[in-house]
């Protein structure tokens, strides 16, 4: 298995540095960076693309979650914390892990295990364009209170509500200040498909396609949900799915 990159992002040297210690006994992760503050840690993780971040919850002027929210693609995280579950409760979809501090070295070990674990199970889901996020790249969404590390190819669709865009997965709808375009320019194209102006869907929750007016189809998803595509792109997602 390759070398896990792994990043710190901690406002406490002494954390910092016993999370460094910690890792000496895990050769099969690499540090390869550490940020004291969050603008730090998200040019840090945008310039070095690692697999693993530990990020601390409670930081000065910005938290943990905001630095989430400023990424386009979340790595792994573990989150650390001296605030016992207080801010992981409001996670309404699994963070991968958290540590609090001080960091039992055993409760750590297991820690790296399940991300090792992880990673040999992995399956590399590609996109055909390079630029666009993998299926199995996960993207963090707040709503209020509430907030969810989703994987790609959980989102079933994007669909536009004024100036925000309600992201659909599970039994979940919360909004994003984020416009469907931005969002559409970092998704695999051959998965994710524009079904009209408002909806973006992914069409490996696609459960039905049927005929509908004008030359126009629609599709009800897995979830029971039925999307109407238009007329013109109606015309694009037969030749994409080969009806």
């Amino acid at each position: 298995m390759k070398t896990l990159k792994a990043v710190i992002v901690e406002d406490s040297r002494l954390a910092r540095n016993e999370l460094k210690e910690l890792l000496n006994s895990h050769k099969e992760i690499e540090l390869i960076g550490e940020a004291a503050n969050v603008d730090e840690g998200v040019s840090l993780i945008t310039a070095s693309n690692p697999d693993l971040l530990f990020l601390d919850i409670n930081m000065p002027e910005k938290d943990g979650f905001e630095l989430l929210e400023m990424l386009d693609e979340v790595p792994v995280t573990i989150f650390t914390t001296a605030f016992d579950e207080y801010a992981i409760k409001s996670f309404e979809y699994n963070a991968f892990d958290y540590l609090l501090k001080p960091i039992n070295p055993k409760r750590f070990a297991l820690s790296i295990e399940k991300v090792l674990e992880k990673g040999r199970h992995n399956e590399t889901l590609d996109p055909k364009n390079e630029n666009a996020l993998r299926l199995d790249k996960q993207i963090f969404i707040k709503d209020g209170e509430k907030c969810w590390l989703v994987k790609i190819q959980d989102i079933f669709m994007f669909e536009i509500v004024g100036n925000y865009t309600r992201v659909f997965f599970e039994n979940n709808k919360p909004l994003i200040y984020k416009s469907l375009g931005k969002i559409e320019e970092k998704l695999p194209n051959d998965i994710f498909f524009r079904a009209n102006r408002q909806q973006l869907i992914n069409i490996n929750h696609v459960k039905k396609v049927v005929s509908w007016f004008n030359g126009k189809l629609k599709v009800e998803m897995n979830s029971g949900d039925e999307v109407e595509i238009s007329r013109r792109q109606s015309y694009l997602f037969k030749e994409q799915l080969s009806l």
